[in-house]
């Protein structure tokens, strides 16, 4: 299982340990310690303590403490909703402002471009063709930012239990 989580996580452009790290600590009933997590994935020290703590920094690993243990425990953030919209509040909103951004800039030199009666229609076609085309593409950006906006703003709530009723699933429910 844990090598499909990191697949999966790989594809969205994290490391496949990081997928394999979470979904361990994510399906075990207790929290783990990082040698725990080394013997089950077979993976060397410093690659479990380098992915705890970039899970960590998401936000979707946090240490807890084990009554009578001295090692630090690990356990997986559970609410995939919280998690998510954490994720997408860091990157993919990062991603879409920076865009926004240059599209803004790329216009405004393009503004800056003298098209006048001397400039050949080439040029002016050219121009044109380029500004259209770029405003397209921050149209675009924007109404991604503001999708991404409702979508974060929805995140605030646990959104878990609606999605569950509307798929028809309950929580802890056997799959056929």
């Amino acid at each position: 299982m844990s090598n499909v989580v990191g697949r999966l996580i790989e594809f969205w452009g994290f490391k496949r340990n990081m997928g394999r790290v979470w979904a361990v600590l994510y399906l075990s009933p207790d929290p783990l310690s990082a040698e725990d997590l080394r013997q089950l994935l077979k993976l060397s020290s410093g690659a479990v303590s380098m992915t705890l703590s970039e899970l960590s920094r998401w936000g979707v690993v946090r240490k807890v403490w084990v009554q009578g243990e001295r090692r630090d425990f690990y356990a997986a953030e559970v609410q995939l909703w919280r998690m998510i919209s954490r994720v997408f509040n860091e990157r993919e909103k990062g991603e879409i402002t920076m865009a926004i951004d240059a599209f803004e800039e790329a216009l405004a030199m393009l503004d800056t471009i003298q098209v006048g009666r001397d400039t050949d229609a080439k040029t002016r076609a050219r121009v044109e063709l380029q500004r259209s085309r770029i405003g397209q593409l921050l149209e675009l950006a924007r109404l991604g930012q503001r999708l991404l906006d409702v979508f974060l703003s929805t995140a605030k709530i646990d959104a878990e239990p609606l999605v569950r009723f509307l798929l028809g699933t309950r929580n802890d429910a056997p799959r056929s």
